[in-house]
């Protein structure tokens, strides 16, 4: 999604990579997002509960960014909650406390979350099916989705730096992905990331139709991107099922409406309080350990006050049809196919490309199919880091010219 008039560049200079301070936010972002993609990834089993898992990424960067920065007066926290999308389910699944969905051998799941120090964003997702024999390789049309988007994610690395342009890019992840017999899906975008804007106007449409373009523009040295490829080995064009399945949002902040119902305005300003500019989950509204504390230090005026999830349910129907917040839906691929995805924050720095998030050692992919492309296999042979200069060795007759100097 764009959100380009989140961006408020004109008041004041934007921080980016020329500054130290600022890379070292990004990479202690890019940290925990690799401390909490690990922690779920190593409980994904048979039986899990998708919502556990979901609440373990969110916990675990809650606990993380806690011990970061700590004396210095800044925001941070979760900059995406944890999404657990299977399968077909091509994501935003961040279901509530109550939900009863488990997890079950066989099972493709993408695990999606980002996480913001100072508002400087690290997010990234990363795919593994469930099996009780972790060597075993994965192989079928699930395997042929994860092939392709890992190698589309590969190349996007090295299509997205500085000289390259936007309309270079969706062409050879195209052609990467068919080859293995699947498909972009439609309507996913590869953003830039800057100080508290997660979608920022810059961005690549991995997908682009005669109906959905996006401008082509440059990519520049200390600027930050969110690769983000989902592959579908279905049809790639996701459908909302239900909008009441939607659990992820965030403020639109260039909408300003004075709400009438009270649970509306209450609803509302915890919003504003905890998730100023971040998306959030409607989980955190509900169960964030600081409302329990609450409730816990004062019972009876505490329990007064709690949003339950019934009067959390009213408040945002009058938010959301006053345009106060925009909704990530849970999107759908047809049931029986495979949805895979990766994603990971890069940092355009002068001397190549830093890939800061890094997902944990992923299965053995054995795929029947392949992308042979010479021009693919020549790119993905390029390093993402700039070639020094070999220093030219001074002859003999030279060192004695210098010396005499």
């Amino acid at each position: 999604m764009v959100d380009s008039d989140s961006e408020n560049g004109d008041e004041k200079k934007e921080l980016d990579l020329s500054s130290s301070d600022v890379v070292t936010k990004y990479k202690a972002a890019a940290e925990i997002s690799n401390k909490a993609v690990a922690a779920i990834v190593a409980l994904i089993k048979d039986g899990a509960r998708i919502v556990e898992l979901a609440k373990l990424g969110d916990s675990t960067i809650n606990q993380e960014v806690a011990k970061s920065f700590k004396g210095k007066n800044m925001e941070k926290g979760v900059a995406f909650p944890t999404c657990v999308s299977v399968n077909h389910i091509v994501g935003h699944f961040s279901p509530l406390s109550d939900d009863t969905a488990t997890l079950k051998e066989g099972d493709l799941v993408k695990i999606d979350l980002g996480v913001h120090i100072d508002g400087f964003i690290a997010t990234q997702a990363t795919t593994v099916v469930v099996a009780a024999d972790a060597a075993a390789p994965v192989t079928g049309r699930a395997a042929d989705a994860i092939a392709a988007a890992r190698m589309a994610y590969e190349a996007a690395q090295r299509l997205i730096r500085p000289g390259k342009k936007v309309s270079e890019v969706s062409a050879v992840l195209n052609k990467i992905v068919e080859a293995y017999g699947c498909t972009l899906v439609e309507g996913v975008m590869t953003h830039q990331l800057k100080q508290f804007v997660i979608d920022g106007s810059k961005c690549v449409l991995n997908r682009p139709t005669p109906e959905h373009k996006v401008e082509d523009a440059e990519f520049e040295e200390n600027e930050v991107y969110a690769i983000d490829i989902v592959v579908s080995s279905g049809e790639g064009k996701p459908k909302i099922n239900d909008e009441k399945d939607t659990t992820v949002y965030k403020r639109a902040l260039e909408i300003t409406y004075n709400l009438k119902m009270k649970t509306s305005r209450a609803v509302f300003s915890e919003i504003t309080s905890k998730f100023p500019t971040m998306p959030f989950t409607l989980r955190a509204l509900v169960t964030s350990p600081e409302s329990t504390a609450a409730a816990a230090a004062k019972p009876a005026a505490g329990k007064d006050k709690e949003v339950s999830a019934v009067q959390l349910r009213l408040g945002m129907v009058e938010c959301l049809n006053h345009g106060l917040l925009h909704g990530y839906p849970v999107l759908h691929e047809k049931p029986g196919e495979f949805v895979a995805q990766f994603k990971g924050t890069v940092l355009l720095m002068p001397n190549g490309s830093d890939v800061v998030t890094k997902a944990p050692a992923s299965q053995t992919i054995t795929s029947e199919k392949r992308c042979d492309d010479a021009e693919v296999a020549a790119l993905l042979a390029t390093s993402l880091k700039k070639s020094k200069p070999k220093k030219k060795k001074a002859s003999k007759g030279e060192e004695t010219a210098v010396e005499a100097e």
